[in-house]
């Protein structure tokens, strides 16, 4: 089992990183990129961001958070700072974030360390040239469970945590989700996935019932949610593309607008022109709704 959790860790850290050849292979000219802010505090940790936006703009720009995979227990921000250099060519500011790893922080540090990227991007919007109501987030994998969360969780909810900018909202108004896992209680969980959600969750569903209704997105979905897009391929072997349908169903009820494109065939991730395609419609996705008129009010 050791052996299967570490190949199942190299195959969502492999999966996670956007291939450098469909994206920029250097910031550019048009591109102002800053590394290593501090965006708050986890405990005693320094939590940092890198954020990319256009150097000329007419008028406060919607914002992309970015948040990398690995397991909620490895991967790099910094791996997506390709992914930030093309969202900032096309009129956003964007900011890939770092969070706190489990097993050594479990549960909900990496929910409440996204959610304080978001409110200090919201604090922070006049600096960085940002409109604060107009914020969404992409993710892959386990970044995507936590965008997911970003976009269904209101305040109210709790797991804010402590790490500053506390007076600041931080659900989102748009979710992109890369082969994100919905529902920790599920039946259809691989038993790959099962050691590295119980580290994340710090127990099983048996042992945490509650924690692991906590940890899942698809508990929180309710009427007012962000639009979200779904990438799922249905042979997966660490996120069943069940879970897309079961979130999809609870969207569906809610009445949340919601797509979802089941790649048939496609792993943890892929690259080519399957990748270039699923970026393009990332990208219109964000532009529908936080750059449109509509998402502008």
């Amino acid at each position: 089992m050791h052996l299967r959790v570490i190949c199942a860790i190299g195959v969502v850290l492999m999966a996670t990183n956007v291939r450098a050849q469909q994206l920029p292979g250097k910031v550019p000219e048009s591109v102002s990129f800053e590394r290593n802010v501090v965006y708050g505090k986890g405990g005693d940790e320094e939590l940092k961001l890198n954020v990319s936006r256009p150097k000329e703009t007419k008028q406060p720009a919607p914002c992309i958070v970015v948040i990398h995979g690995g397991a909620w227990r490895a991967g790099n921000k910094d791996g997506h700072d390709n992914l930030t250099w093309l969202f900032a060519e096309h009129g956003y500011v964007s900011a890939t974030i770092g969070y706190r790893f489990c097993p050594k922080h479990t549960f909900p540090a990496q929910v409440e360390d996204a959610k304080c990227a978001v409110r200090y991007l919201r604090a922070n919007a006049e600096k960085y040239g940002i409109d604060p109501q107009r914020i969404g987030a992409i993710g892959f994998s386990a970044g995507a469970h936590l965008s997911l969360m970003l976009g269904v969780m209101g305040k109210d909810d709790g797991l804010e945590g402590t790490g500053g900018w506390q007076d600041q909202p931080s659900q989102v108004g748009a979710v992109v989700s890369y082969f994100g896992p919905t529902d920790f209680l599920a039946d259809d969980i691989p038993e790959v996935s099962k050691p590295l959600l119980k580290d994340f969750v710090g127990g099983t569903p048996q042992d945490k019932p509650e924690a692991n209704k906590q940890a899942s997105p698809i508990t929180y979905v309710t009427k007012g949610d962000a639009p979200i897009l779904f990438f799922q391929g249905t042979r997966d072997p660490l996120v069943p593309h069940t879970q897309t349908y079961r979130m999809i169903e609870s969207l569906t009820q809610a009445g949340v607008p919601a797509r979802a494109e089941i790649l048939v065939g496609a792993n943890h991730g892929w690259g080519g022109r399957e990748l270039q395609r699923t970026l393009a419609r990332t990208l219109e996705f964000f532009d529908e709704n936080l750059k449109s008129a509509a998402a502008a009010k």
